[in-house]
């Protein structure tokens, strides 16, 4: 839906760069208190620029005091990607009207909508978590085409951590979770490059003590598994030339492969960890209550789903099991 208004134009005038929704210098704030008379410039016109946030608000809701900080806050964190509007609804009440009139009847407070080049776009109504509102305004930016602060650090440390710059990674990432605490990718990412630079006892600190919609994500359950991993794999090690040999003198000895491929993972040789297993799978499946297929499965949540081994180990296993 397009908002047509036409309001009664200030007294003042308005300036070229309200105008075209660039803020006046000394008005870089993204934070504004909207009336009718400036609804024009700092909405509909601003919205051509960078989406604007509306939230409707009074002063006597008490959701509206817990959700229109955290609003602020995500806002200004967002870098000028995107404003905030926010509109005292006893104070306009023509405007509330006029807008009712086009289809946006805000029936309840608070009501958070997002207007993209003049066209309005519904979010939500009463106060949410800012870990859901951050989401909400990272959608809004990406369907304007642009990129939130906090998706240019991640994707920064993912190129670090990809060319195994694990301490640059986790400078990037502690920026980032210092302003989003909850973003569970980024913990997640900060654990294995962690990880991959000895400090386990960090890692495990990390995902300890999280809430539960960020301990539940893929991401957090493969820094777990991860760390588990490595745990039974320095187990293992000390046992390595123990394995070889029973190896050496018995093929079949399935708990001595069993050992020799957590082992093997962590030395990191994570190819021949998975064939191991495999050869259990194929010489006989099942064995110990599927142990190696599950062990395989762990492996698979530690490397990351979309790790290329992961990737080729998998495709293996399906052609086994379905075979």
């Amino acid at each position: 839906m397009d908002i047509i208004f036409d309001p009664p134009k200030p007294t003042g005038g308005t300036s070229k760069a309200e105008a075209n929704g660039t803020p006046a210098a000394g008005q870089a704030d993204p934070v504004k208190d909207v009336t009718e008379a400036s609804f024009l410039a700092d909405v509909i016109q601003a919205s051509q620029q960078v989406p604007v946030i509306v939230d409707f608000w009074a002063t006597w809701c008490g959701p509206c005091k817990q959700l229109t900080p955290v609003l602020e806050r995500v806002v200004r964190s967002a870098g000028g990607r995107v404003r905030l509007a926010k509109i005292d609804i006893d104070k306009n009440p023509r405007l509330i009207a006029m807008l009712a009139q086009q289809g946006l009847r805000v029936q309840s407070v608070p009501t958070v909508v997002a207007v993209i080049q003049g066209q309005l776009v519904p979010l939500f109504q009463g106060a949410l978590p800012e870990s859901q509102v951050r989401q909400v305004i990272e959608q809004v930016v990406q369907m304007a085409g642009g990129t939130m602060p906090s998706e240019d650090l991640l994707a920064a440390a993912k190129a670090a951590a990809g060319e195994g710059q694990h301490e640059e990674a986790i400078e990037l990432l502690r920026a980032l979770l210092a302003e989003e605490p909850d973003n569970a990718e980024a913990i997640g990412l900060m654990g294995r490059s962690l990880i991959a630079l000895g400090r386990e006892s960090e890692a495990g600190a990390l995902v300890a003590n999280l809430p539960a919609n960020v301990e539940s994500h893929a991401e957090i359950q493969g820094v777990k598994a991860a760390l588990e991993v490595a745990a039974k794999g320095r187990e293992a090690q000390a046992k390595l030339v123990e394995l070889q040999a029973r190896l050496a003198a018995n093929a079949d000895d399935h708990a001595a492969r069993f050992d020799y491929a957590v082992a093997l993972n962590a030395l990191g040789r994570r190819e021949e960890a998975a064939e191991q297993l495999l050869q259990i799978i194929r010489k006989q499946r099942g064995w110990n209550d599927d142990a190696a297929r599950l062990q395989l499965l762990k492996f698979f949540e530690a490397w990351g789903l979309n790790d290329e081994v992961t990737v080729a180990a998998r495709r293996r296993l399906s052609a086994l099991l379905f075979s």
